[in-house]
């Protein structure tokens, strides 16, 4: 039987590796992606062109508009993005991104009729973001399997987090074991329409520490 999964693709360093292990295990594969209000775009730019080149079935982008509550300095203007290490959640938290981005999943993975989801949040190298746990993740999946009209007829979902116990450096040696190429992909909070790298961002001085612990040249385009 043919194993089919969705894997939420964001066009950053993470999600690509997360798509190359799903492939990489014989999962014939859904992308899905967001346009949240986010202060760009070349991410999503990004994930079509990583959608396409991992031959998905399907890429789908929805349209979410976070932008319109706020709260986080990816979606609200007025809030800066900060360049300096900041202590507890950060300001680039978006309140229940991931609880909605697996929602979707969900449901489109109930109309597939498949049962497994690929998800890549991190809690190692992170910022801080609650909605990367593990304690989240299996919240999530026990109520993927009590919320839907599958679970209840007895299907199970799994919410895979193949990363989510990797160092970033460690995540990148994956990747290039599995040929990913990360000069095409854009992690920065603040990427120029170009999809440069700011290279001061949260985002950016995680990515950059973890090619530096790889002993991997970055391949990241930074902005001059």
């Amino acid at each position: 039987m043919q194993k089919k999964a969705i894997v939420l693709l964001s066009g950053g360093l993470d999600s690509i590796t997360a798509l190359a292990i799903a492939k990489q295990q014989g999962f014939t594969c859904y992308a899905l992606s967001f346009n949240y209000g986010q202060r760009h775009n070349a991410e999503l730019k990004a994930a079509a062109e990583i959608a396409a080149d991992y031959q998905v079935v399907e890429h789908k982008i929805i349209n979410l508009g976070l932008d319109a509550i706020g709260g986080s300095a990816l979606t609200d203007e007025h809030i800066a993005v900060p360049n300096t290490l900041q202590e507890g959640i950060p300001v680039t938290y978006v309140p229940a991104r991931n609880t909605l981005f697996l929602s979707f999943s969900l449901a489109w993975a109930e109309v597939l009729k498949l049962h497994d989801i690929f998800i890549g949040v991190n809690a190692v190298d992170y910022s801080g973001y609650p909605d990367c746990r593990p304690e989240f993740i299996k919240a999530f999946q026990e109520l993927a399997n009590i919320a839907t009209k599958a679970g209840v007829e007895g299907e199970r979902f799994e919410i895979h987090t193949p990363l989510i116990s990797l160092s970033k450096a460690e995540i990148i040696k994956l990747g290039i074991e599995l040929g990913v190429d990360y000069k095409r992909t854009v992690s920065c909070y603040s990427a120029d329409g170009q999809g440069r790298a700011c290279g001061v961002c949260d985002a950016c001085r995680l990515r950059k520490a973890g090619f530096t612990a790889a002993g991997i040249p970055d391949p990241t385009r930074y902005q001059k």
